[in-house]
């Protein structure tokens, strides 16, 4: 029987057409899952969403390990990135074959969340604080995961996670309020390219709520994303976001309620209750059945699957991709470009002459990350682990320490020790057990049995000493350690909140109450900061390797409360500066982080960088290669520069380098070379549709060096606050000592376009514009002056929606409805939000659509919210939720265009709208 739907001649949307209309009902709602059922009567196989391939391939078992998303986009260089996503499309494809369940071709990558502020504990993740330099790298990094095969996907590329999401504390019940321009100018531009591109195909909305509605019931999934994408775009829930819907969230009183809602949405996948479906199915056959969903609305979602299963081939006799092998996984090719990633992504921070090191000096590796790899939560199992220590050993003589203090513990009942076949912690015992004390920062501590050399866990609730270091989902290696009377302390399990006590028999548990912990007398007996300081003074030159460890310092489900390295590491920095001048940092971290030793005269920074790791910081501290990194976020000098961690409003708070008026320990762009680099002869013109720039670059230095020439502009006049600077181009080029290159951005004059809240659109202003070129957000070597002819936005009138406000105070965004819009509410007595340029001629009265719980009066207000002139007042009365009023108020006497601000006179009223042209 001629089936056209594996007819690969046939048109695809006729294939989908051909398929669905062989599928019944019940077939269809069972593709509405992530594991969807097979469909056997037609040969359709099982298929799953969800393979983890952030920067490799993750959790199932060893494969390339490339340095984390972060680090790969200090590399400044799109072909890299898409270069590593081809490798790792390869090795799923490898795994695939092997294993088509446990390995689906649907992969949870990249992720495009603006990095907005770096304690989200997921920095590490992200690429940029910058939303078009994040659209860049997640478009290259999708477009290799995706191959190049012009009409069948290697893999399904979906990103992560929309919308609006940088916080973990709370994150399934927090609400990011998002301003319509900082939606649209600074989250939603970050997705738009590999959509529009057609290198994604997929998206994950995130666990937040927005603007008080969740985000996996975003009207923006069909309105925008949708609407971008050239082919049809598949939507995939988070894990147990669904029901989220009606716990934590509340949003609706039952899951066929909610998951109706999810279906009509734009969610085609519901990731829920791993592998068993049952439930989520059966809610979606309840919608049906209480007429909640159509059957249209399931097809809907069904094609969207359906067309991704079939772009992946699944449906054709051959693919462009059937001889991939497990052969390609670890493959000396991705070993290279494991190394090659690592080593273009150092980014060199200070420098004063001490790097490249010459010759073959004695080198004192010294530190927590000296001899030590990690993985984080989404890369996969490393291959093999070339660490700093190991790196550097091959190039020169090297001594080791781990720079940590050996303590022992003791109480009033005897000393604690470690099983030494790795079982539990005692106390009482006449020998005395000693311990490796490694500082994490933030207050988490490890410890590690020094008889095993295995670290100190909690199984149930008694400690042992198994582990390998911290792991797992929920770590439970890590401790707080609480003063105590006498210089005694008390250690608290970070993961569970319980504290350490001692049983009858001496076996260290947890308890609940703090005061039966157990109290112990912590004695150093060998410093780490003082072996580090003389295996230093020792030596030619000191590299120090500290940084974060990437499950305990921040990861999904928890955010950071500070930017500073753990305090013991800094110590060690310190002595070891003192001891030996030829100190060089070398800092490994996922975020930006700061220390206390600002008289380092050597400092490099990587993210976690992948099993090549020490291969490829050796090349760059020996001068093999010239460091190319250059900074993608911005180095506050503390966390005091930053706003809440929940204020999305980046405008409003001087976030991130677009908007920051500080001084950054660490500017976005920046990183040194080993050579100089003048700039010279910046000219730009108007081309049509296009603003022309060029300069030229000229390497001044004794070797070879690598520039990133980036291109910034500034609007200098504008309704609006206006960034200070903004990223519009770059180019990364290598230059032989005296050589000069000419650089150019050829920028549509389109982009300089910013979203007008007056008449919902973007605008490009008549203004002049200041072009800007240099080596980092905040080091310009030259800049010039140009015009644009655009438009002149006037005034506003007539119906203006609460959330198209221009400034506000004390107040919330929330959702209008439950299914599209976003309103107002008051969060205190005088809250108001501002509306510049009202055009009030001929207005004799207003209409505010608005509601409250408990009542309450609006005042328009002229010029000021507390002493303007009162133009209106609107008494609000009790309502329902989303029930609004419309309530008409006389307008004063007032002609002409005028600011007004609306003013809240108490908290807890919700504004929909105001009218001025009713009744005029």
């Amino acid at each position: 029987m001629h089936e056209p739907f594996r007819d690969p001649s046939v048109p695809l949307p006729d294939r989908i057409d051909d398929l669905m209309r062989r599928l019944s009902l019940d077939e269809k709602v069972g593709l509405l899952h992530q594991y969807q059922a097979p469909v056997e009567r037609l040969g359709l196989g099982a298929f799953r969403t969800g393979t983890e391939a952030l920067h490799g391939l993750a959790w199932l078992g060893p494969a390339t390990v490339f340095p984390q998303a972060v680090g790969l986009a200090t590399t400044w260089e799109p072909d890299l990135v898409r270069r590593v996503g081809e490798a790792t499309g390869d090795e799923v494809l490898a795994f695939h074959h092997k294993d088509p369940a446990g390995a689906g071709r649907n992969v949870w990558a990249p992720v495009v969340n603006p990095l907005r502020d770096p304690r989200w504990g997921r920095n590490e993740e992200g690429y940029s604080e910058d939303p078009w330099l994040t659209g860049v790298m997640a478009t290259a990094y999708a477009r290799g995961l995706r191959g190049s095969a012009p009409e069948t996907f290697k893999t399904a590329p979906t990103l992560k996670h929309f919308l609006a999401y940088n916080n973990e504390t709370d994150r399934c019940t927090t609400s990011s309020n998002l301003p319509p321009r900082v939606l649209r100018e600074y989250e939603l531009p970050a997705f738009r390219p590999a959509i529009e591109q057609g290198a994604a195909v997929a998206v994950m909305p995130s666990y937040n709520l927005v603007n008080g509605r969740p985000a996996h019931l975003s009207p923006l999934i069909g309105q925008v994303l949708r609407d971008w994408a050239p082919d049809d775009l598949l939507v995939v829930s988070d894990a147990y976001a669904p029901g989220n819907l009606t716990g934590p969230q509340g949003y609706h009183d039952t899951l066929p309620e909610a998951y109706a809602h999810a279906v009509k949405a734009g969610i085609d996948s519901f990731t829920q209750d791993d592998d068993r479906s049952e439930a989520t199915l059966g809610h979606l056959h309840t919608a049906l059945d209480l007429g909640l969903l159509a059957e249209e609305d399931v097809d809907r979602a069904v094609r969207h699957t359906l067309s991704i299963r079939f772009r992946l081939g699944e449906f054709d006799r051959a693919t462009p991709y059937e001889d991939i092998t497990d052969s390609v996984v670890n493959c000396p090719e991705h070993q290279a470009l494991a190394r090659e990633a690592a080593r273009r992504s150092f980014v060199l921070l200070r420098n004063d002459g001490l790097l490249p090191l010459a010759g073959a000096p004695k080198v004192a590796v010294l530190g927590q990350l000296g001899d030590l790899l990690m993985e984080d939560w989404y890369s996969g199992t490393l291959p093999y682990a070339v660490t700093a220590r190991t790196g550097l050993a091959e190039r020169c003589e090297t001594v080791f320490c781990e720079a940590v203090d050996r303590v022992t513990l003791t109480s009033d009942a005897g000393a604690v020790t470690a099983d030494p076949a790795g079982g539990p912690l005692r106390v009482g015992a006449f020998e005395v057990g000693s311990f490796d004390l490694l500082d994490w920062g933030g207050g988490a501590y490890a410890l590690r049995a020094v008889a095993t050399g295995r670290f100190v866990s909690v199984d149930g609730v008694t400690l042992v000493n198994d582990q390998p270091g911290p792991n797992g989902w929920e770590v439970r290696q890590t401790f707080r350690m609480e003063e105590r009377p006498r210089g005694t302390l008390a250690l608290r399990h970070i993961s569970t909140g319980c504290y350490v006590g001692a049983g009858e028999d001496g076996v260290l548990r947890l308890v609940d109450d703090a005061d039966q912990a157990v109290w112990l007398a912590m004695d150093v007996v060998r410093s780490g900061t003082e072996q580090a300081a003389r295996l230093a003074a020792a030596a030619d030159v000191a590299v120090v390797v500290v940084g974060d460890h990437p499950l305990v310092n921040g990861r999904e489900t928890e955010d950071r409360m500070t930017l500073a390295l753990a305090p013991a590491q800094d110590a060690v920095i310190r002595a070891v500066r003192k001891a030996n001048p030829r100190t060089v940092l070398v800092i490994t971290s996922g975020y930006p982080l700061t220390w206390t030793d600002d008289e380092v005269p050597a400092v490099l920074w990587s993210a976690h960088g992948g099993q090549e790791y020490g291969h490829a910081l050796a090349e760059v501290l020996f001068g093999d290669a010239d460091p190319e990194g250059r900074l993608t976020q911005t180095w506050y000098r503390s966390e005091q520069e930053l706003p809440d961690l929940l204020d999305y409003d980046i405008i409003a708070s001087d976030a991130t380098y677009l908007y920051f008026r500080g001084v950054p320990l660490h500017p976005f762009g920046h990183g040194l070379s080993y050579t100089t680099f003048e700039y010279a002869d910046l000219r730009v013109h108007l081309d049509g549709d296009l603003v022309r720039a060029e300069a030229t670059v000229t390497n001044t230095g004794m070797r070879p060096g690598v520039e990133v020439v980036q291109f910034y502009t500034h609007q200098q006049r504008s309704r609006v606050k206006q960034p200070l600077r903004r990223l519009r181009g770059f180019e990364k080029v290598r230059l032989a000592p005296g050589e000069s290159r000419t650089v150019a951005l050829a920028l549509p004059v389109s982009e300089l376009a910013f979203w007008d809240v007056t008449r919902s659109r973007f605008v490009v202003e008549s203004a002049p514009h200041r072009i800007m070129v240099g080596r980092s957000a905040t080091d310009v070597r030259l800049s010039a002056r140009f015009e644009i002819a655009g438009e002149t936005i006037p005034p506003q009138s007539g119906l203006l929606r609460a959330a198209d406000h221009d400034e506000y105070d004390a107040v919330t965004f929330v959702d209008e409805t439950k299914v599209d819009g976003d309103a107002i509410r008051s969060d205190a007595e005088g809250a108001w939000i501002l509306f510049r340029q009202v055009d009030l001629t001929g207005s004799a009265q207003c209409v505010a659509t608005a509601g409250s719980a408990e009542g309450g009066m609006i005042t328009i207000r002229r010029g000021d919210p507390l002493y303007g002139q009162a133009l209106a007042t609107f008494p609000v009365p009790r309502t329902g939720r989303y029930t609004y009023q419309d309530i008409t108020a006389s307008l004063a006497a007032v002609d002409g265009v005028h600011d007004l601000y609306v003013v809240f006179e108490n908290d807890g009223v919700t504004l929909a709208r105001i009218d001025f042209g009713a009744g005029a």
